[in-house]
């Protein structure tokens, strides 16, 4: 079976995501990126469930071996911590329930492993995503490449485990 990464990168508003495969010679082959946009007219609970379900379907149609998620960044704003940390929980109940691994990683984390340093902007991510992975142009919006960026992560610190 090979190695398949669903990697997230969580938000109330938009979700991002990548899907990316190991491949030899290079850190990674992106199979698809995008989004999962909430309505923000919705309540709470409704964009909850279409995270949910927006995963859910990821899942389906991919089949990863892992989810790998960004975890919560600690800023000054208490609420939307709390919120973010809510849009994670519906992320690890699909994992959960479909019964694949989950690997979580700090977004600093994430930055240093693709761009080097921890404090990069998001255009830097998604340059160096794009170099990484040999596309014509960086992944787009911003929120898929910072998904793309989780699932490398992965692959790379996987790598260098080994």
């Amino acid at each position: 079976m090979t190695l398949r990464v669903l990697g997230v990168d969580p938000g109330v508003a938009v979700t991002g995501y990548g899907v990316v495969e190991p491949e030899s010679g290079k850190p990674g082959r992106l199979i698809e990126c995008g989004v999962i946009r909430t309505d923000s007219k919705h309540e709470i609970w409704q964009r909850l469930d279409a995270v949910y379900e927006g995963v859910v379907e990821l899942i389906e149609r991919h089949q990863p071996s892992v989810l790998a998620l960004e975890t919560v960044f600690y800023g000054k704003n208490v609420r939307t911590a709390l919120t973010l940390g809510h849009v994670r929980g519906v992320i690890l109940l699909a994992a959960a329930r479909a019964g694949i691994e989950v690997a979580e990683f700090a977004p600093r984390a994430v930055k240093k492993s693709v761009v080097g340093t921890g404090g990069a902007a998001k255009a830097q991510v998604g340059y160096m995503v794009q170099q990484l992975l040999s596309l014509k142009v960086p992944p787009s919006p911003h929120d898929a490449a910072d998904g793309v960026a989780v699932g490398l992560t992965y692959l790379l610190t996987r790598s260098l485990a080994r």
